[in-house]
Formats: C-alpha cells, sequence, structure tokens
C-alpha cells in the first residue's frame, strides 16, 4: 500500500475517485485556455512556432561565420602575427579567441538585431527604444569578449597539457567556470542591465520571506527589478551561490499579476533552491559537455586532417572557427535533450511550488500570462523536443488536478474550477482596448 501511496503522489493523482472530485480538472483547465480568444492563442503560436526556425537559422549562420572566418584565414593569420610579437602562448590564444569572438558578434549582428529588437516588438514583447537595446547588446558583447576569451584560453591550456584527454578535463573546467558565473551573477554582472530595490513593505513581502525561510533560503529581503525597461513579460528567480543567493521578482510581475499570482511564481522559484537544481543541472549538463567535448576531439581530426587551411592541431587557436562549428552544430542536434533536463527540473519545481505557496488559481494565473509568448498546446512531440518548460496546458491542469484534489481531501476550501469570472488576461484586455476589430492571425516567421 506504502508503494501505492507513493507511486501516486508521484504522478499528482489522487487516491480520491474522480467521481467525488468538486470539479472536472479537464474542463477547469478548458475554461482558463479559452480566456486567452482565438486572436491571442494564434499570436502566441506564431511567436513560439518561429522560434523553432529560428534557432535552426542561429545555428546555420552560427557555422557560416565560423566557416568565414576559417576559410578566409583571419585566424589563422592573427594566430600568426601573436606568435611573432607576444610569443606566450596564453596570450596567443586568449588573442585569438577574442579576434574570432569580435568577427563572430559583429558579422552576426544583423540577426540579433532581427531576433532580438524586430521581431520583439512586431510581438509587442519588446519595450526598448533601439539605443537602449543596442547599449545592453553593448555591454554583453563586452563581458562574452572577455569572460569568453579568458575561458577559452584556459580551454586551449587544457588541449595542450592533456592532448588526447582534454575534453574530460576541460569538460570538468567549464562546469567550474560556470560555478563561478553563478556565484558571481546576481552581484556583478545582472545589476549591469536592471536595478534592483528591496520590496516595499507588506503582507505580500512577508509571505514570500516565510516561504523562504521556512524552506531553508538564506534570504532576509525580497528584492524587485525593472524587468520593464526590456520588456512586459512576467519573471522571478532565486539565483546565485552561498553568499550571493538572493530572491528578485520582476516589476512587471508586480504590476501585472494578482498576489496568488506571486506567490504561486515565488514557490516555483523557491523550489528551484530548495530542491538544488543549480547542482543537479549542473551535473546533468556536464554528461552534454563531455559528449559534446569527446564529438568535437574526434570531428576536428577528420575536418583539419593533414593541417588542412594551416590549422597545425587542435591545440592550434587558428582550429578556433572549427570548434566553434562542430559545438554548433552539435547543440542543435543535442536540444531535445538539453530540453528535457531543464523541462524536468521545472516539472519538479511546479510541483514543489503548488505544495509550499498553495495557490492553484495564482499558479494558473501565471501560466495563462505565460503564454502570451508560449504556445500554450503543442502536441506531445513538440513539447518534447521545443520546450524548456512544461507547455501551459500541463501547468493548468496540474494546477487543476491539485485543487480539485486538495478540496475533496479537506485541506483546501471548496471553490470552482476555471478562473474567476469575467477575468482574461490583461494582455487580451489590452489589444481588444486598442483594436476593438478582431485583428487577422499572425503569420509563423
Amino acid at each position: 500500500m506504502r508503494i501505492l501511496a507513493f507511486a501516486i503522489a508521484i504522478l499528482g493523482l489522487s487516491a480520491v475517485p474522480a467521481g467525488a472530485l468538486p470539479f472536472d480538472p479537464d474542463a477547469a483547465t478548458r475554461a482558463w485556455l479559452d480566456t486567452m480568444g482565438a486572436d491571442a492563442t494564434a499570436r502566441s503560436n506564431a511567436y513560439f512556432e518561429g522560434g523553432y526556425w529560428i534557432d535552426l537559422a542561429g545555428t546555420l549562420v552560427s557555422v557560416a561565420v565560423a566557416a568565414l572566418i576559417l576559410l578566409l584565414g583571419w585566424a589563422r593569420g592573427v594566430r600568426a602575427w601573436l606568435e611573432r610579437t607576444v610569443k606566450w602562448f596564453p596570450f596567443v590564444a586568449f588573442g585569438v579567441s577574442f579576434f574570432v569572438n569580435l568577427v563572430s558578434t559583429v558579422l552576426t549582428f544583423p540577426f540579433s538585431y532581427y531576433v532580438g529588437f524586430v521581431r520583439e516588438h512586431r510581438y509587442d514583447l519588446s519595450t526598448q527604444t533601439f539605443p537602449e537595446w543596442f547599449n545592453e547588446q553593448l555591454i554583453g558583447a563586452g563581458i562574452g569578449l572577455i569572460v569568453g576569451s579568458i575561458f577559452l584560453a584556459i580551454l586551449y591550456l587544457i588541449i595542450r597539457a592533456a592532448k588526447n584527454t582534454w575534453w574530460v578535463w576541460g569538460s570538468a573546467a567549464t562546469v567550474v567556470f560556470a560555478g563561478a558565473l553563478i556565484f558571481l551573477q546576481p552581484v556583478y554582472i545582472e545589476p549591469l542591465f536592471n536595478t534592483y530595490t528591496p520590496m516595499q513593505e507588506g503582507e505580500l513581502k512577508d509571505d514570500i520571506l516565510a516561504m523562504a525561510q521556512a524552506n531553508g533560503v538564506p534570504a532576509h529581503d525580497v528584492l524587485v527589478y525593472d524587468r520593464s525597461r526590456q520588456t512586459n513579460s512576467i519573471s522571478a528567480n532565486v539565483a546565485g551561490l552561498f553568499g550571493t543567493t538572493r530572491i528578485a521578482l520582476a516589476d512587471t510581475l508586480l504590476e501585472r499579476g494578482s498576489p496568488e499570482a506571486v506567490r504561486a511564481v515565488m514557490g516555483h522559484e523557491i523550489g528551484h533552491y530548495v530542491l538544488g537544481h543549480i547542482y543537479s543541472l549542473m551535473i546533468m549538463t556536464a554528461g552534454l559537455i563531455i559528449i559534446t567535448f569527446a564529438i568535437v576531439h574526434f570531428a576536428f581530426r577528420a575536418i583539419t586532417k593533414g593541417e588542412r587551411w594551416g590549422v597545425r592541431d587542435i591545440s592550434d587557436p587558428a582550429g578556433l572557427p572549427v570548434i566553434l562549428a562542430i559545438i554548433s552544430a552539435v547543440g542543435l542536434l543535442a536540444t531535445p535533450i538539453q530540453n528535457n533536463i531543464t523541462r524536468f527540473h521545472e516539472n519538479q519545481a511546479d510541483a514543489f511550488g503548488l505544495n509550499l505557496a498553495r495557490e492553484p488559481d495564482g499558479f494558473a494565473e501565471a501560466a495563462v500570462m505565460l503564454s502570451e509568448y508560449r504556445k500554450m498546446e503543442p502536441s506531445a512531440l513538440e513539447e518534447w523536443v521545443f520546450y524548456t518548460h512544461p507547455s501551459g496546458w500541463n501547468r493548468v491542469h496540474r494546477a487543476m488536478v491539485w485543487k480539485a484534489n486538495e478540496i475533496a481531501a479537506g485541506r483546501l476550501p471548496a471553490s470552482p474550477g476555471g478562473p474567476p469570472e469575467g477575468w482574461v488576461p490583461d494582455f487580451v484586455r489590452a489589444r481588444e482596448a486598442a483594436s476593438p476589430e478582431p485583428s487577422p492571425a499572425v503569420a509563423s516567421d
């Protein structure tokens, strides 16, 4: 019986017969989804499905740029010049890495501009002017150039020292480097893009801190950051490691969501911390990194056989474009694996958040609000391949199943399934107010 009870709990079901539930979770889920209407649903589907092609195009652009740098001999020329001047290998590796990253950033800028600025405005998701957006791109590119080049220089030192086993030691170094960035990000990186201020005192802040402290999160304040300077989408996080851990939520979440939705979202984010997802994600991702680096090791040999394009061996920084192209291709093929790893953790945080915050309607509300740019009802295969988070339908349905069973068990006051009467997402209201007549569905990219 204990085994049966455990299996039921894991599946998110209940021993209560379906007929004893106070409402039908399927019907309640459909009622929540129907609040979007046909137009908003079509826009959401078009935006998200367009992302599939953007992922493919992004990989092709990255490979094409790497091939251009390689075939024109730019990386080889920079390496030769640095060997004649600075001579010391770490400086040579850093210099070539910096050059390749800089050229790649410049050549891919038109693609980044379309994806990050034009398209986001087309779907009314960005709040930035071009100068604001471009300034943040410069900051991000600067950080990437310096941090990325330092990492690649370290990786080349490992390749040169370990030779045939570099991909094992390089994977370990990558994980350590990623951990250092996670530790530093809340303190030194994120404040470059957003301003963090203490959340206004009140019952909602007290609720969030109570949930956090009751579950061992070492936080004594809740911060609010001005996400609205970039986008109108909602978000929150519990970020950092050790002494840099902090709870933060976007001003857009406070402005757009009900207190119930805020508590539900924060319960989810606290779940990530309590369940140790930073560590399990790093461990699982480390496996992917090892496989990727192993493929790079053997594919590089085949591609550059006979010192093709003037590349001596894999420890030659002139071959960096080859490494980047292989990593881009493998990354695209590994997308379903990486997405399933992430979605596995998001499912766990969803279950934890529901039990912590006990706000199923707030959870459903947040899921519908996120559907402004996430397709709500994908096919099972589509969700498995492309989704980093559970689909909106799955999230709302999980909340309604939880709610129905908790009411049936007497642990939650009785209330109807589905959204409150007359409730519709704010982005639907805004579009209806701006355009009284139904607008045609937006075509996919």
